[in-house]
């Protein structure tokens, strides 16, 4: 983490440390208060140690190792150091770790101020050999830099003629009275509020911290500060899991539009905040241009995102990228291939790309597609709607953007019909580095059955969607997808190594009969073919066995199957479908109920093993149940869900923060990125608006969370620092769950969607060379129907041979079914059953009118 120049000492000061003296071995200290991070390297990485110019680091063996330029004068002209390092004045410190040179020379460790006047503290010197050797001192210091404040050690490695590599390990540095951490990330208010704003309509609630057990008087104000709203809290009491006493606000009652609305209790004030829809509607599309940023392999143009965030294409074999277009295995797996892996998105803060993350990424982008074209409002990604250099196109802008993962998982698809797992540098890159910058060597990791079956159940929905774009495409995705699913049958369990996590993240998943079934139902209902149906209805997931408080994840992929199930029309009966709708119902009552007891409401079990790495994602992906129990149901308990969910990542939790950069006053900056990263460097952007932090992380797994969380509760286990990966970093599966939620509801804010006057559900039994089908349609409006006319168009083949109690016709794949003397008067609420038997073969099809009217299809 190298937020300031790596000037620690100047000459006078060196010359007036090196007159001091430290013992060579210092006496044990009462508290072990330990203030370096990632001092073993473990994680092979060696964030967030930063080197000089004329140094590179790199984590080799476990130890961090510094190739040195000769020729330097002074000691300090090549360093490697640590920046944020807490002191207190007047404590005692103990200095120790492993070191060796290649050539002898002599080093200095150096403890001192990172920022001007840089002064010193502490400087011993040591002679290093080709031996590993242990060293130890203890010094006290002068200067307090309490919190991670400015303090800084650091190495000194210059002063030689030669060109040389020092290796050291197990750095440490205990001592002082004061643990490190405990500290707020940013100021917090006592009236916690949506950062961003509130729709019209809808409920609008806000959190109160308070130790007072009687109601208080709440006072809403106008930008103008004039009072336009009051009442009383509601106290709740202790909420464990924020660690504050809270009280609940309800202010729904006011419901006139507006901007720099505040909420005061006393003397405390919320931030300002918006009664509005505009911003629901403007994150819709800000959280999908994060993909376009994510872009690998193709300049990111300033016409879409600006100067500020434009940049050259990364990974496409121009100096010093090694390139994506000619990749082999990592070499102890000696495939005997190479792939072209260009495109596809950066997975996270890192220039990895990952099979199943992107799989599930891009399946919730394709998703929020089809479940739009079906039940909701689709034209919000006709062409045109996004800023990205395909939308001029014909195609719907959400569909291109997902293609360009989809068409990436295609790439990583070996020659057996296995897909790799991954893609990613043979190292860690240092942090920052801007991707046409990586000098690393890329490797592809091995094939596994998981990321196999992302691909066969992506590819397969995909081809579903595109059937009536690119009839070419779709062809393709589709034989993709049934060689992927072929193969992983074949390999059934052939799991990502859990230790190959260096230069990238492992992924490792023990279980894949989820990804089997997600895999199945996408082939299902996309060809309606037997077999994959048998492999459905076989599977131990079936009718969302799987579906819990815990959500879904990458590594936990039924509910995705069920989804598809849920909303494709397909030929499963109709029972087994209503018991899908009916588990997602369930699962979401189960949230709303927890959600009622929350001081900061948010549809996130920490039962079991409290806030996760991630924890922001699964907050979104429960918020998915709740839309589509609404979808599947209507109640607006559940859409009311939806909002709490938005409300708490906007700003009402216990950090006063919203976790989605560009939304509200005190919103994420200093992600955990490779080039959004201005923290460490001031040329680099913070993160771009839309973008969404990983959020709390009670595990604290890494260095910084470890050092300045000590003791948080749960929910406030999170600091905006881009050091701190296992709670700030950003991900492709965060933001697509971000994006199938906003998008979501945009469309139920301002305006409603209306709500179709018709459902039809459609039930086909099929062989070889035809089928029968079965047809209810049911007038779901407000007036009866006198007289109905259902049209539908086949995809496939399929050509009606007989029908009954309807007048069928049709002229190519355009089918029409008119109702007969006797079932033409339909009441509202009321069905009408009609069939017919049909040669050929195909999927079903994919919408249905009524009297020219787009039907909900069950």
């Amino acid at each position: 983490m190298r937020t300031q120049p790596p000037r620690l000492l100047a000459a006078a000061l060196v010359t007036a440390l090196a007159a001091s003296t430290f013992p060579a071995v210092g006496t044990a200290l009462a508290v072990d208060y330990e203030r370096v991070l990632n001092g073993t390297f473990e994680n092979g990485s060696a964030d967030p140690w930063w080197s000089s110019a004329g140094v590179t680091n790199r984590v080799t063996g476990g130890e961090l190792c510094a190739s040195v330029t000769g020729g330097t004068t002074n000691p300090w002209d090549a360093l490697v150091g640590q920046n944020g390092v807490p002191f207190e004045s007047g404590q005692s410190y103990t200095l120790s770790f492993d070191a060796h040179a290649t050539t002898a020379q002599t080093v200095a460790a150096a403890a001192g101020e990172s920022v001007s006047p840089y002064r010193g503290i502490a400087r011993q010197e040591f002679a290093l050999t080709p031996a590993k050797q242990r060293f130890t001192f203890t010094f006290t210091s002068t200067l307090d830099f309490p919190d991670a404040g400015n303090g800084q050690l650091a190495f000194q490695l210059g002063g030689q003629s030669f060109a040389n590599t020092i290796c050291v390990d197990n750095v440490s540095l205990i001592g002082g009275v004061k643990p490190p951490g405990g500290i707020t990330p940013n100021p917090t208010r006592k009236v916690q509020v949506d950062l961003v704003g509130y729709v019209p309509g809808l409920p609008k609630r806000a959190t109160l911290v308070s130790t007072a057990t009687t109601p208080q008087t709440w006072t809403l104000k106008n930008s103008a500060g004039a009072t336009v709203a009051t009442g009383q809290t509601t106290p709740k009491g202790a909420d464990a899991t924020s660690g504050d006493s809270v009280h609940l606000i309800d202010f729904s009652s006011f419901d006139t539009q507006g901007t720099g609305y505040t909420l005061s209790v006393g003397a405390d004030s919320s931030f300002p905040f918006d009664i509005s829809s505009d911003a629901i509607k403007k994150l819709r599309y800000d959280s999908l241009a994060f993909f376009y940023h994510q872009r690998s392999g193709t300049p990111i143009d300033a016409q879409f995102v600006g100067a500020e965030y434009a940049r050259p294409a990364g990974h496409v074999n121009v100096a010093p990228n090694q390139g994506d277009n000619n990749v082999p295995c990592r070499t102890d797996l000696a495939c005997g291939y190479t792939l072209d892996v260009r495109g596809g998105w950066y997975d996270a803060g890192d220039h990895g790309k990952y099979v199943v993350n992107g799989g599930i990424a891009a399946w919730q982008l394709l998703n929020s597609y089809e479940r739009a074209s079906r039940i909701g409002d689709a034209s919000a990604f006709r062409d045109g709607s996004m800023a990205i250099p395909e939308k001029s196109n014909g195609v719907p802008d959400l569909l291109d953007e997902a293609r360009w993962e989809v068409d990436f998982l295609l790439k990583m698809q070996a020659p057996d019909g296995m897909a790799h797992h991954k893609i990613h540098d043979a190292a860690w890159t240092a942090l920052p580095t801007r991707p046409e910058l990586d000098d690393q060597v890329r490797r592809l990791s091995a094939t596994s059955t998981a990321a196999t079956l992302n691909l066969a159940a992506v590819a397969a929905q995909a081809s579903r969607l595109w059937r009536g774009i690119d009839a070419t495409y779709s062809a393709k995705l589709l034989a993709a997808a049934r060689k992927a699913y072929t193969a992983a049958k074949a390999n059934p369990a052939k799991l990502a190594d859990p230790n190959d996590n260096v230069g990238g993240g492992a992924y490792d998943d023990k279980t894949v009969s989820d990804e089997f079934y997600w895999a199945a139902a996408e082939l299902y209902a996309t060809t309606g073919e037997a077999a994959y149906r048998t492999d459905v209805t076989a599977s131990p997931h079936y009718k969302a066995a799987s579906l819990s408080r815990a959500g879904f994840f990458w590594g936990g992929t039924a509910p995705l199957g069920d989804i598809t199930l849920a909303l494709a029309p397909n030929g499963l009966p109709a029972a087994d479908i209503a018991a899908i709708k009916s588990a997602f119902a369930s699962v979401a009552d189960q949230h709303l109920t927890a959600m009622a007891a929350m001081g900061y409401a948010a549809p996130y079990d920490n039962s079991t093993d409290g806030y996760v790495w991630g924890s922001n994602s699964a907050v979104l992906n429960n918020a998915q149940v709740l839309a589509l129990a609404h979808d599947f149901t209507g109640a607006a308990k559940y859409r009311d869900g939806v909002f709490e969910a938005l409300h708490y990542l906007l700003g009402r939790n216990p950090l006063s923060t919203s976790y989605v950069a560009g939304y509200g006053d005190q919103a994420v900056r200093n992600v955990h990125h490779r080039f959004w990263a201005h923290q460490n460097d001031a040329t680099l952007p913070i993160a771009p608006p839309g973008s969404l932090s990983g959020g709390p992380n009670s595990a604290l797994q890494d260095p910084v969370a470890q050092r300045v969380l000590v003791g948080c509760p749960q929910q406030k286990c999170w600091v905006d620092d881009i050091g701190a990966y296992s709670v700030n970093e950003v991900a492709v599966n965060w933001n697509s769950a971000l994006a199938w939620v906003s998008g979501w509801a945009a469309e139920k804010s301002g305006t409603p969607v209306t709500k179709p006057d018709c459902e039809v559900r459609y039930d086909a039994n099929k062989w070889q060379t035809g089928l029968s089908a079965h047809v209810s349609l049911t007038n779901t409006g407000t007036t009866a129907w006198n007289g109905w006319k259902l049209a539908f168009s086949f995809p496939g083949t399929q050509k009606v041979t007989t029908g009954w109690s309807a007048n069928w016709s049709q002229t190519g794949r355009d089918v029409t079914a008119t109702n007969m003397p006797w079932n033409g008067q339909v009441e509202p609420g009321k069905s009408v059953y009609i069939g017919f038997n049909a040669s050929g073969s195909g999927s079903d099809p994919a919408a249905f009118t009524v009297n020219g009217k787009t039907c909900k299809t069950g």
